[in-house]
C-alpha cells in the first residue's frame, strides 16, 4: 500500500500513538460551505451532482483546501442503493430524500432487481476513483455506506420520518418479510463497499443512522445482527487491512456489544459520555466523536471550551478520532469549523 503523507487517522483507527488527534466531520463536504452551494447550484441538483464524478470530487475537496483535516470522504448519499434497485430517489427542497416505490409486502421484496454495483453503481465508483487520484495520498480516503437497517428504513416509509412507524410495524407483524428485505440489502452493501475499496478507499463507515429507534433487542436481531454480517464480508476479501467504523446514531447502550463485531472503530452520538465509551471498550476498538453539532451554532469560546471537555474525558490514551456527534448542519459558519479543528489541535498536543 503506497504511503499516506498524514496518516494520523489511520494511526488512531488502530490505536497507535500520534502526535495530536485527529479530526474529520461528517458532512464535511455540504451547505454550511459557500464553495459547496456553488458548485451544487452548477450540478442542478443534489442527485446530478452525486452523479458527477468531476464535481463529487470537487466537493470532496472542498474542505480539505479551507480546513486543516485529516481524512477526506467520498461524496455520496447513504440512499445509493435503493435507488439502484429501482425505488427512483428524489429530492424535494427542504424536505430531504423520497422515493416513488416503497417496500410494502413480500413481492416488492421478492421483486427487487439483482444488482451489478460495478454497473448500475459505477458513478460511484469513478468518484472514488478520481477523489484518490486527486489526493495524491495527501489524505487517507473514507469510504461509506448505509446500514440494512436505515437504509430498509427508508425504502418501506418511502422517506424520512421522526418515528419510522411503518417500518417498526413491520418488525412485529411482519418479521420475516423484513429479515428478507435485510438480508438483501446486506449483500448489496457488501458488495458496494468491497468494490469502494477496490477503487480506492482506504476506511469504511456503516452509517446506521437510525438503528437508535429500536428496542434494546430488535437493535441487535435487526441492525447489529446484520452490520457483524457486513463486517465478516468485508474482513474475508481484506482481513485486517481496512479499518471500519460503525456508527448507530442514539447507539451508547450497545457500545460494548458493538466493540465486539470486529470492527476497528465505533463512532458515538453527543448523548454518550466518552470517558465511559473508553472503560467500556478499552483497547478493543477506537472511538470517534462526539461534539453536538449545535455547539458549532454557539461562540468561538464556547466551541473551545466544548472541545477542551471531550478531549479531557477521552484522556491520554490511543484511539481517539474527534468528530461531530452527526452531520454538520447548513447554518453552521465555517469559521467556527476552523475554531473547532485549531481546538482539536491546541488541546490534544498535551497528549502527545
Amino acid at each position: 500500500m503506497t504511503e499516506i503523507k498524514n496518516d494520523r487517522f489511520l494511526r488512531a483507527l488502530r490505536r497507535k500513538s500520534v502526535d495530536r488527534t485527529p479530526i474529520w466531520i461528517m458532512r464535511q463536504a455540504g451547505r454550511y460551505l459557500p464553495e459547496y452551494r456553488v458548485t451544487r447550484e452548477k450540478a442542478g441538483d443534489f442527485l446530478a451532482l452525486c452523479k458527477n464524478k468531476q464535481l463529487c470530487c470537487e466537493v470532496a475537496l472542498q474542505p480539505l483546501e479551507r480546513f486543516d483535516l485529516d481524512a477526506a470522504i467520498l461524496f455520496s448519499d447513504i440512499l445509493t442503493i435503493p435507488d439502484a434497485l429501482g425505488l427512483g430517489l428524489y429530492f424535494e427542497a427542504g424536505e430531504g430524500p423520497k422515493f416513488r416505490k416503497t417496500i410494502q409486502n413480500l413481492s416488492d421484496v421478492e421483486n427487487l432487481p439483482k444488482i451489478s454495483i460495478h454497473n448500475d453503481l459505477s458513478y460511484v465508483l469513478d468518484a472514488v476513483s478520481l477523489i484518490k487520484y486527486e489526493l495524491n495520498n495527501r489524505l487517507p480516503l473514507i469510504g461509506f455506506s448505509g446500514s440494512p437497517w436505515t437504509l430498509a428504513a427508508y425504502m418501506i416509509e418511502g422517506q424520512g420520518s421522526k418515528n419510522f412507524s411503518k417500518v417498526k410495524a413491520m418488525r412485529y407483524q411482519d418479521p420475516m418479510l423484513l429479515h428478507l428485505l435485510l438480508e438483501k440489502l446486506t449483500s448489496c452493501v457488501i458488495d458496494y463497499l468491497n468494490a469502494q475499496i477496490e477503487h480506492g478507499v482506504q476506511v469504511v463507515q456503516i452509517f446506521d443512522s437510525w438503528g437508535g429507534l429500536l428496542s434494546h433487542d430488535s437493535y441487535f436481531d435487526f441492525s447489529l445482527n446484520y452490520m457483524n454480517q457486513i463486517i465478516k464480508g468485508l474482513k474475508i476479501v481484506h482481513g485486517d487491512n481496512i479499518p471500519i467504523i460503525l456508527y448507530t446514531k442514539g447507539g451508547g447502550q450497545w457500545i460494548s456489544d458493538i466493540a465486539k463485531t470486529n470492527c476497528d472503530c465505533i463512532g458515538i452520538d453527543w448523548t454518550t459520555d466518552i470517558r465511559s465509551a473508553r472503560q467500556k471498550v478499552g483497547n478493543l476498538v477506537s472511538i470517534q466523536g462526539n461534539l453536538d453539532p449545535s455547539v458549532l451554532l454557539s461562540d468561538k469560546s464556547m466551541i473551545r471550551n466544548e472541545v477542551s471537555k471531550i478531549i479531557e474525558s477521552f484522556g491520554p490514551h490511543p484511539g481517539h478520532i474527534f468528530n461531530l456527534g452527526h452531520g454538520i448542519t447548513p447554518d453552521v459558519k465555517p469559521d467556527n469549523v476552523n475554531e473547532m479543528i485549531m481546538a482539536v489541535h491546541d488541546f490534544s498536543y498535551q497528549f502527545s
